[in-house]
């Protein structure tokens, strides 16, 4: 089956590692990839998308004329966003509100016209705050454990489910991303197109260019590897914070399957992470990027003051995904971090270039 596949942010870390996976397993499609260039290191994609054979457009979310000159597509992958938690916190949240959510109402725009298939690229973030903050944990030797007994629904063990409540602050970030996952719902009840929405945790792998607000193990695996100094904040200053971790490869894959049976995923939104099994603390992932650069850098306690929005452990409950499909992480969190230790080391200058302009 020959398709047009547009993906929205295909300069990004996510986006771009999508569209050269997809032109070398569907040799057949023709996938585009649409970016503004604003983030710092998409500009060292564009060689890695033209070798694989995908088309480069460049162009802005926030433009609705620059999407509908686009020819028409069967499929788009909504991969821009500003993805900072801190986005807004700062500063004007200005650039958020319009990448995030008129960026996305514009590509629902475009899907409308060509009655394509809208995959959204979602974040766990939707969650609020408040909520995250008062699940039942435990305290262990290296990290935080979430308890078994938890009074609030969609908590368990296991994770945090689609069912927890969603009442409640959640950051400029996630507040942009949960609103345009209830536009998509409107566009597909309203004019019949086939969605899903994907609540990511954290991803990391090769490419993606780490910082302290948004692909927080790759920029530890970035310190360790340059030199660079980190602190532990919040809770103590022990590193005891918790997120579990996906790698970009098993994303794709997932990506993949619902692009190839867009009628089977219609309509769900799912909780897309590593799992329990797949979890770090910021203690353990410091002993992991020792291991694998060889190189220890100072980690300095910053207390008890957390950076806003921040949560002592976030961990997906993909349960809800697993009634869609056979699809599972197949990589651990060692090979995720591996994987990325070796890009770095074949693309230091790059790296070192893009992250000091």
């Amino acid at each position: 089956m020959t398709r047009r596949v547009l993906i929205t942010g295909g300069a990004g870390f996510v986006g771009a590692n999508l569209a050269v996976a997809l032109a070398g397993r569907h040799p057949g499609w023709e996938i585009v990839a649409f970016d503004n260039l604003r983030r710092r290191g998409s500009e060292l994609n564009l060689s890695r998308l033209r070798e694989a054979g995908v088309s480069f457009v460049h162009g802005d979310v926030r433009e609705l004329d620059d999407l509908l000159a686009l020819d028409p597509v069967d499929a788009i992958v909504e991969c821009s966003a500003e993805p900072s938690a801190l986005a807004g916190v700062d500063g004007s949240p200005s650039y958020a509100l319009h990448t995030n959510l008129l960026g996305a109402y514009h590509c629902l725009e475009l899907a409308r016209r060509d009655t394509a298939q809208f995959v959204f690229l979602s974040t766990s973030r939707v969650y609020p705050i408040g909520g995250l903050a008062a699940v039942r944990y435990d305290e262990r030797a290296t990290r935080f454990e979430l308890s078994r007994h938890q009074k609030s629904p969609g908590v368990s063990g296991a994770g945090i489910s689609e069912a927890f409540p969603l009442a409640g602050a959640r950051t400029i970030y996630g507040t942009t991303k949960l609103a345009a996952e209830l536009l998509v719902t409107e566009y597909a009840a309203g004019f019949g197109l086939p969605t899903v929405v994907n609540r990511c945790g954290v991803i990391a792998g090769p490419w993606q260019m780490g910082k302290v607000d948004q692909g927080v193990f790759t920029y530890w695996l970035l310190a360790h590897q340059l030199g660079l100094p980190l602190r532990y904040l919040g809770y103590a200053g022990m590193g005891k914070q918790v997120r579990d971790v996906l790698h970009v490869d098993d994303l794709v894959g997932l990506l993949d399957d619902q692009l190839a049976r867009p009628e089977a995923w219609a309509g769900a939104t799912v909780n897309v992470g590593g799992g329990r099994e797949r979890s770090l603390s910021l203690q353990e992932t410091t002993a992991l990027c020792r291991e694998l650069t060889g190189n220890e850098v100072a980690i300095e306690p910053a207390g008890r003051d957390s950076r806003p929005g921040d949560v002592p452990i976030y961990i997906s409950d993909c349960t809800g995904l697993e009634e869609f499909s056979a699809w599972r992480p197949q990589r651990s969190v060692r090979e995720t971090l591996s994987d990325t230790s070796t890009w770095l080391l074949d693309h230091e200058a790059e790296v070192r270039l893009a992250l000091a302009t």
